[in-house]
Parts: structure tokens; sequence; C-alpha cells
């Protein structure tokens, strides 16, 4: 199978291009990049006016399956990814039961292959069930088909037990995925720990609970020797941490998701299920940081931590509704309007955190758009106006603080192995 796309602005930080070009697909692979080419194909792109980026890759996805289809399936989830210019999704293991073994890891590869949609990459466990008692077999899992280990949604709060994850991970060569949060620091709290969680009667979480597991996390990683990815951090001296762990030579990247640097808690208008995240909605002093992480290069991607709920159980007040909003389908437009309009980052800098970056994370032949990389593209329009909708979304969930938002940015078509999964 030949596909050309022909007259999109190319716009590619890994060969640093930032202009119009034509690029032929052949077989699931880029087999040419240039002006104007001349090659015959069985089917034609017209891509005039748009930006062609390499596909999104998402480090941080709940796709729920299996246990918890009510909420999401892998075809709803990998439907929605494609939607949204994603063509790679790490799933999270906190599905039911958890993926803590080869056979529901073999579950989650088998059903995505068949859905032929995106990339489905499943993340194993760190323990058993995660109960944080036993180690699971990342040996056994990686065979499967996993990418990296986490226990997210918890930390691994028995240090011997982690450092003996972190160790085992290092010799087979899995990333670290590390949810950051001090469990007994939570004390019921809901939301972030200040005068918006006053104004509600809430219970407040504080930058505490995320930030003691961050430097604990890099200092463990440090003296174990494994590469160390920290999720959806929140906080002003997550950055700084970040930063010192760097300097301090640990293999560590980190990531932050569109909900934390488009939105502060005092913006939440309402004590309501769809403004209900974990971690928080943080004070602006955070937010600020974290876009100049983003932009400086410190935090290197971005991810979005996508936790589709069911409507009854989300469409509650924060004390009784669960963490989470769904993030697939907004990412893109709340990347461009919050960061790339504004000039916090460039279009070029955007396409490194939201594919290169997380690409060179996972050590994938993808994030690029060079000849022999795997065909994964999205075309978008950077300059169109749109509104988010939640009644438009594929995804099951529809959790989330940005409904009716005006937008600017809009994909237009996903290829994903060359072959077109999703188009305007």
């Amino acid at each position: 199978m030949k596909t050309v796309i022909k007259n999109g602005h190319v716009l590619d930080p890994l060969t640093n291009s930032n202009e119009v070009m034509d690029i032929l697909l052949v077989d699931g692979t880029i087999a040419k990049v240039g002006k104007e080419l001349q090659e015959e194909a069985d089917k034609v792109i017209d891509a005039t006016g748009k930006y062609v980026m390499p596909g999104f890759i998402d480090l941080h996805v709940h796709l729920r399956d299996p246990g918890l289809e009510y909420k999401e399936t892998i075809e709803t989830g990998a439907r929605a990814a494609a939607h949204g210019g994603f063509t790679t999704i790490c799933a999270m293991p906190n599905t039911k039961p958890a993926t803590d073994c080869a056979e529901v890891v073999s579950y989650i590869v088998e059903k995505a292959k068949k859905l032929e949609l995106v990339n489905v990459l499943p993340i194993g466990a760190i323990t058993v069930g995660q109960d944080g008692v036993e180690l699971a077999d990342f040996a056994a899992m990686k065979e499967a088909g996993i990418c990296a280990i986490s226990e997210d949604g918890k930390s691994v709060m028995s240090t011997d037990l982690y450092m003996e994850a972190m160790k085992q991970a290092a010799a087979l060569g899995l990333p670290v995925l590390a949810h950051c949060e001090d469990r007994p620091l939570v004390r019921g709290g809901v939301m972030n720990a200040g005068k918006k969680a006053e104004e509600f009667g809430l219970k407040g979480i504080t930058n505490a609970v995320e930030d003691v597991i961050v430097a604990r996390d890099i200092l463990m990683a440090k003296e174990a020797g494994c590469q160390l990815h920290l999720c959806h951090c929140s906080t002003a001296d997550s950055v700084r941490l970040v930063k010192l762990g760097k300097e301090m030579g640990v293999a560590l990247s980190a990531e932050v998701c569109p909900h934390h640097f488009a939105m502060t808690d005092e913006e939440i208008t309402r004590n309501h299920g769809d403004f209900k995240m974990n971690p928080p909605l943080r004070g602006k002093k955070d937010v600020e940081a974290l876009i100049t992480g983003l932009s400086d290069g410190t935090m290197e991607a971005i991810a979005t931590d996508h936790a589709p709920h069911g409507w009854e159980e989300n469409n509650q007040t924060m004390d009784k509704a669960p963490f989470g909003i769904v993030g697939l389908e907004t990412a893109f437009a709340l990347t461009m309007t919050k960061l790339v309009v504004p000039g916090k980052i460039t279009p070029m800098q955007m396409v490194e955190r939201l594919s290169t970056a997380p690409a060179k994370i996972l050590g994938l032949n993808k994030g690029g758009i060079k000849e022999g990389m795997d065909a994964d593209l999205v075309i978008a329009d950077l300059e169109k106006q749109t509104v988010i909708d939640r009644t438009t979304f594929f995804s099951k969930g529809r959790n989330t603080p940005f409904d009716q938002m005006p937008v600017i940015g809009e994909v237009v078509t996903t290829i994903c192995n060359g072959k077109v999964v999703y188009s305007k």
C-alpha cells in the first residue's frame, strides 16, 4: 500500500524540518520525504494549508480494560486517541484484574492488534494486584509486550520493595513510570489545599504529598541505576527536583498534563467531579513553573493521564466522585491554546513534547518523519478555532472541566502504521 501526503507543512524536531514537503508511505513505513514527489500511489492525501507532524505518543492513559469496560474499552480508548492525534498510547496497569502478569498483557496486546487502530503499549504493574506486597514478574510481562512498569494510581510505599523493583527494571531495560504520592499525607484530601478548598469546605491536598515522593524516587533511581520517568508532575518543587536530579546524573524524565498547565485551582467554578483529578489542579505559581519547565526542556513530555469514568459516578461533588478526567481528545487543542498561541513554547517544541521526546523515553522507532521510521503521522490545522464539546468525544468518558471552552487547533487526519485511522 502506497500513500502520498502532498503539500503539507512538515514539522519534525528529529530532522529539524519546518517546510512544505511531500511524504511517501509504503507498507507502514516512511519511504521518502521531499519536495514535489512524483511517486505513484494508491492513495493521495492533500495536506495543503495543514501541518504534518509525527503522531503523538501518550505515555499515560487509562483504558479501563479489562474489568471496567463501562468506563472505557480498548476500542473506545483507541478511537479517542486517533481522534486526538495520538498514534501510540501507553496503557496503565490499574485495570481489574491489574496488568500484573503475562496473561493480562497478552489480552491487551492481542485485542489492540485486532482493532488495527493505534499502537497500544501495556505498562506492567510493579506489584501483584498493585497491593504493594509482592513484585510482579517483570521478565514475563516484558516478553508479553510491556513497555515499562508502574504502580500508577498509587506509589509503592515500601522503599525496600521499590528498590528491588527498580534494580530488576534496570537489568531488564524497562523504564519505571512513577506516580508520586505519599499516601499517608493525603489525609482524605480531594483538591489542592488552599482558598478554593476552604471555600468549598473540602479537605486539601498539599504539594508535599507529591514532592516528598518525587525526591525519594529520584534518589532511589540514582542508587538503583534505573531509568525513571515521573508521571503527571503538578508542583513547582517537582520541576526544581527534576532539574536537580538531572544535574546529579539520574536517567530521569518527566511529564506534565494539559490540565495542570491549562487551569489553576482558583479557576474551579463548582464543586463537581469534572474538576477532580490526582494530582489536583494547583496554584498559579505551580502552573507558571510547569510551563517554564516545558519551555526550557526540564519537563520533556506532555501526557494526558486520560482517566474516563461513568457519568453517574463523576456527576457528584468532589468528596464523592472518583479522581480523574479524560484528555486524549483535548490535549492538542489545549497545548496549542495555552502554550503555543501565547508564545510559551514554539510549534516545534509542542511536537517535541507530544511525540519526539516520548518516543525517545520508550526507545521507539517513532516521533519523527524520516525515511525508515514508522508511518505514524498526524495532520492538523494549527489555526482552526473550535470549541471543546464533550458530546463529540469518541471516548466513553465525558468527565472534563474544559467542556465548551474555545480553543485553537484541530486534528484533521491521523495515520497509524500507514493507515488512516481518523479523518475529519
